[in-house]
């Protein structure tokens, strides 16, 4: 999930068997403020250089802890999330009918991020010396791939050798893969299976959430060697990646609103002033899952079928974020454009089919940790620097208002299109 959560514990299980975790969210970007303001202030002072070899180390050092879950927790985040779906799928033809229009939302929201976010940099290019953001770790040239290179590079001889190289692309395909032949098993092997990777997603969890226990030091120490580079340029840019990144996830918002008035005739005036109290919890609490009360009363208050909507919306908060991939893409593109990174037509690709693909596997996880997970992999994927996702984890928490408030009204929207059909049928088909 890519929206915050407020978690009672990281003791305590959360829904799916996997453990919940309390964020330092504010703190984090207070560390944030305050090591830029330092490096700031102390930039034209003999002061910084030794500042700079003191706290270099430190933010490195929170970096790699940071980098080193990423591949086993997608790995068996992806073999939950899609064996969520599979089984989901198979509820009934509503619920295929969900799924494939899950689907083609999410393949939009995709789209839509890869051919608006080089737009906005265009009309709206990043203040001068942006690229110093990009300072921690040094960054190396990125290979672009051909198109032959591209489809080779889909399906890895060596998943160990893949996953040690990093090699985000064929890892996510060979475990989508893997899930769905999981969901194929015999109910008592499915169920050891993913019980292990269960216990595999809480272990790094609970590591990762270590790790972003102590993220105000680690992103002080970061911004403290950023803000020496790039001055008072910092705030300015990481203003401007917000407002570009919410732009993005405005677009998937806008056709929310399309979906429901367009595939759902429902009257635009009725819809907006249905959808409104789901949105105002959705920005209080920027969470899905405290909003599904909200969403749920909203779908009657538009006339939503009962079993539609108490079917729909619940799954629909499971499986379902349609900000994700764009908003996610728009992080790594933003990147991109500050290092120059060439996007090719396989490297887009390869970012919308990693960015559809975890975009499944998000199951309701803590913002914070969601944005490591969902964009590092795409970002790895694409050939795009993962170092900057470091510092711009401690100001997710705005965009991430975009985030809630997108989801929820497409979720609301979705139920209501999927109402349009005469018959609800949600059990099992026969067979």
């Amino acid at each position: 999930m890519t929206e915050r959560e407020t978690q009672p514990g990281a003791a305590a299980t959360g829904e799916g068997g996997l453990v919940t975790i309390r964020l330092p969210v504010w703190w984090t970007f207070g560390g944030l403020l305050a090591g830029l303001l330092l490096g700031w202030m102390l930039a034209p002072t003999s002061m910084i250089d030794p500042l700079v070899k003191l706290t270099e180390p430190i933010g490195v050092l929170w970096l790699r802890a940071l980098q080193m879950t990423i591949i086993p927790l997608v790995a068996a985040l992806l073999v939950i999330g899609i064996a969520k779906m599979i089984a989901a799928a198979s509820a009934g033809r509503t619920a295929l009918t969900m799924i494939v229009t899950v689907a083609v939302l999410l393949v939009f929201s995709g789209l839509a991020a890869t051919i608006a976010t080089p737009l906005l940099l265009e009309a709206f290019p990043p203040p001068p010396g942006a690229a110093d953001l990009l300072r921690a770790p040094a960054l190396q040239g990125q290979e672009v791939p051909t198109i032959a290179a591209f489809i080779e590079s889909l399906v890895a001889p060596n998943i160990i050798a893949a996953a040690a190289e990093t090699s985000t692309l064929p890892l996510t395909i060979f475990f989508a893969l893997f899930a769905i032949a999981v969901a194929r098993l015999p109910a008592g092997q499915k169920a050891t299976m993913l019980a292990f990777f269960a216990a595999l997603a809480n272990a790094m969890l609970t590591i990762i959430g270590w790790v972003l226990w102590v993220a105000p030091v680690g992103v002080f120490a970061l911004a403290v060697g950023v803000a020496a580079e790039a001055g008072g340029g910092a705030f300015a840019t990481l203003a401007h990646y917000i407002v570009i990144v919410s732009a993005v996830g405005g677009i998937v918002l806008l056709a929310a609103y399309l979906l429901a008035i367009l595939g759902g005739r429902i009257a635009p005036a009725n819809f907006i002033r249905s959808v409104l109290p789901a949105q105002a919890v959705a920005i209080s609490t920027q969470s899905s899952l405290a909003s599904l009360p909200a969403m749920l009363d909203s779908a009657r208050r538009l006339g939503v079928r009962e079993e539609v909507a108490d079917f729909t919306l619940p799954l629909a908060v499971a499986i379902f974020r349609a900000t994700s991939p764009a908003m996610n893409l728009a992080v790594a593109l933003y990147i991109a454009h500050l290092a120059g990174v060439e996007l090719t037509l396989p490297v887009l690709a390869a970012g919308i089919a990693v960015a559809f693909i975890i975009s499944v596997g998000s199951v309701s996880l803590p913002g914070s940790i969601s944005f490591v997970i969902s964009i590092g992999p795409i970002a790895l994927a694409m050939g795009i620097p993962i170092e900057p996702l470091a510092l711009l984890v401690a100001v997710e928490m705005l965009p991430d208002i975009m985030r809630t408030i997108g989801n929820v009204t497409m979720n609301v929207a979705l139920a209501g299109f999927l109402n349009r059909g005469k018959s609800a049928n949600l059990q099992p088909d026969a067979g």
